[in-house]
């Protein structure tokens, strides 16, 4: 049952909200933020409450001889909406991961297993490529280095668009695949990883970074040979002194370097206190899927066989082929439920 004064106090500030933003003066955009967010909550409510006014009629409606029959004809029909109305009530009443609605940054990086893992590491990258390209966002690479292979040594990605980070973020992890390499003469599976890391785009306000802080080196870009050979000293490097955090950006405008790197550096601090606060909630951190652990293995990509599995929900698909096209669609939803249903189990223990 969910407490229904509770919910008048949420449609009454959702008023408040509404009748503000019609008022000049005050911080409009944090009102509209708000608002926007109680919105779908308030739609839930209500359909909720009319669910209610309805059984109630009905249940008066016994009482009349001459509504007797219709009444017991609506009741079963009333009481078999109310259990998935409850829940998509319950669910709209969770506390909502703030960084939910930013743009994500995404890195890539080979892990063990030599040029096969940079090869995999470039299939990631096409794959959320597609995967963001399905669903409207937009995918924009601020940072590739390549190897001679056409593999990739480290990538990392802006991605824009409506719920990009609450989608994305199950995706960080060791990602492990299972394959004949392409230099394989002898047809042995080969086993490699790439390791994922998505970040909640921070803005200024987020973090604040001091100058005396970091440090800031330029120096050569390194390409990977041929025609993206870079040979200008427009490559920067930013070391976050007090964590040691470093971030390389290594494109052609070294304006356009100090830009990247320090939008990079202030999703990592973003992500690194987050990650802290997550950390003092919950003792039981590690088991919460999306929780961000880097080291993680949560996937294995198995080519011989059309399967992929993601071991924190042991769930099993056989539509790789699409999967590696960007049809991460299912992966994704079982991975919001899983998450979904263990809040709402910790919300109502």
């Amino acid at each position: 049952m969910v407490p229904l004064d509770r919910l008048a106090q949420i449609t009454e500030r959702f008023e408040y909200l509404e009748a503000a933003m019609s008022q000049a003066g005050g911080d409009v955009a944090a009102l509209g933020r708000e608002y926007a967010e109680l919105r779908p909550v308030v739609a839930q409510i209500d359909a909720y409450r009319a669910l209610l006014d309805e059984l109630e009629q009905a249940e008066e409606m016994l009482s009349d001889p001459e509504m007797r029959a219709l009444a017991e004809d609506e009741l079963p029909r009333l009481k078999a909406q109310r259990p998935a109305l409850e829940t998509a009530l319950r669910l709209a009443l969770l506390p909502r991961d703030a960084a939910d609605a930013r743009p994500a940054i995404l890195e890539i990086r080979p892990g063990t297993g030599g040029d096969e893992a940079s090869l995999f590491a470039g299939d990631l990258l096409r794959m959320y490529q597609r995967f963001a390209e399905n669903r409207g966002w937009q995918f924009e690479i601020i940072s590739e280095q390549q190897t001679e292979l056409g593999g990739i040594k480290e990538v990392i990605a802006n991605v824009r668009g409506e719920g990009v980070f609450a989608q994305m973020k199950y995706e960080s992890g060791v990602h492990r695949v299972q394959r004949v390499p392409t230099t394989e003469s002898g047809g042995r599976i080969h086993t490699s990883a790439a390791t994922v890391a998505v970040l909640p785009e921070a803005a200024d306000v987020d973090i604040d970074i001091s100058p005396q802080d970091i440090r800031i080196d330029t120096m050569r870009a390194s390409g990977a040979g041929g025609q993206h050979v870079n040979t200008t000293d427009s490559a920067v490097r930013i070391t976050h002194i007090p964590t040691g955090i470093v971030v390389v950006s290594a494109e052609k405008s070294q304006h356009r370097n100090r830009e990247i790197a320090m939008g990079v550096l202030r999703a990592r601090l973003y992500d690194a206190e987050r990650q802290r606060v997550d950390s003092e909630r919950s003792a039981d951190r590690k088991s919460q899927v999306g929780s961000g652990d880097r080291s993680e293995r949560i996937r294995t990509y198995n080519f011989p066989q059309g399967r992929m599995t993601d071991h924190r929900i042991n769930l099993t698909l056989y539509k790789l082929d699409q999967i590696m096209q960007g049809d991460l669609s299912d992966v994704v939803e079982a991975l919001v439920a899983d998450d979904q249903a263990r809040k709402l189990a910790e919300f109502e223990g």
